[in-house]
């Protein structure tokens, strides 16, 4: 028996219209290349008659990406799937952007410094010069690019030139204050999770947690969604609440927020960036 480090590791997802023996095409190939499935998601949505799947699976290190792509091109032609290929060998690197609140990226900071987020941080970008200390103390690479109504197409470019350079895969909004342009969110679709301090659909916008106090509400949540460029109408990833009463004012109600917020934000990451998470149109697939 091959040990673990004679195995390459890879991630598969795929999607495409449900019919009988996509499952049994997927994984005849893999068998023939000797993989071993670790790990294997199934759903059918009956509403679009969409089929997607996960599987996490290893093959000796003598098969290469390239082969276990070639193995599959005959079912992606077959179905017309929609399928990635990821090496779980490759550590995923993300730029995290945040304005002058950092309760969450802090967060993100340490999930990752203790191993539980398994990424690397290519940069920390911010339209303020306050967390430069925090970014210098983890060896990150501290970007400001402020920003403002004339000069948002250029910050934004540069951000473009930044994620290629450093190579990222993925763009973090840890309470980023700002809203991207229709352009970019559109470009950058599903690489881009921010973090909204409500429970969406409900209070969008500027001070949910005010807004929320105004109507009484008895529990407050955050939400974390992909980006799109209607704001805050992104698909859901990852949402979570925590009861409130009538005693707590607003203050109260920001404060309770600022830790749910970094806690779904960071479930949000792990959940992309180990691909469990499937664009459905409006919606996602999460795969526990």
């Amino acid at each position: 028996m091959k040990t673990i480090s004679e195995q390459q590791n890879f991630v598969l997802t795929l999607s495409c219209q449900d019919k009988p023996g996509i499952v049994a095409a997927v994984t005849s190939e893999l068998a023939a290349l000797g993989a071993n499935i670790s790990d294997s998601n199934q759903f059918w949505d009956r509403v679009s008659n969409t089929f997607f799947m996960r599987i996490a699976f290893s093959v000796p290190t003598a098969v290469t990406e390239a082969m276990v792509r070639r193995a599959l091109k005959s079912p992606i032609e077959r179905f017309s799937m929609k399928l990635e290929l990821i090496d779980v060998g490759r550590k995923p690197r993300i730029i995290i952007m945040v304005s002058k609140f950092d309760h969450a990226l802090l967060h993100l900071l340490y999930q990752i410094r203790v191993g539980w987020l398994n990424a690397e941080v290519a940069a920390i970008v911010s339209n303020h010069e306050d967390c430069r200390p925090t970014s210098e103390r983890e060896g990150a690479p501290f970007h400001y690019l402020p920003v403002n109504s004339d000069t948002k197409a250029q910050q934004e470019e540069k951000l473009l030139t930044l994620m290629s350079d450093a190579q990222s895969d993925l763009i973090v909004l840890a309470r980023y204050m700002q809203v991207l342009s229709t352009e970019l969110s559109s470009r950058l679709f599903g690489r881009i999770i921010n973090i909204h301090h409500s429970f969406l659909p409900s209070f969008k916008g500027a001070k949910p947690y005010h807004q929320a106090f105004e109507r009484g509400v008895k529990q407050i949540g955050a939400t974390a969604h992909y980006v799109t460029p209607d704001l805050d109408e992104g698909p859901i990833i990852e949402q979570q609440v925590e009861r409130v009463h009538h005693a707590m004012g607003p203050e109260d109600l920001v404060a309770t927020g600022r830790d749910i917020e970094s806690r779904v934000l960071a479930k949000a990451v792990k959940l992309h960036l180990e691909t469990r998470v499937m664009l459905n149109g409006l919606k996602t697939v999460v795969f526990p």
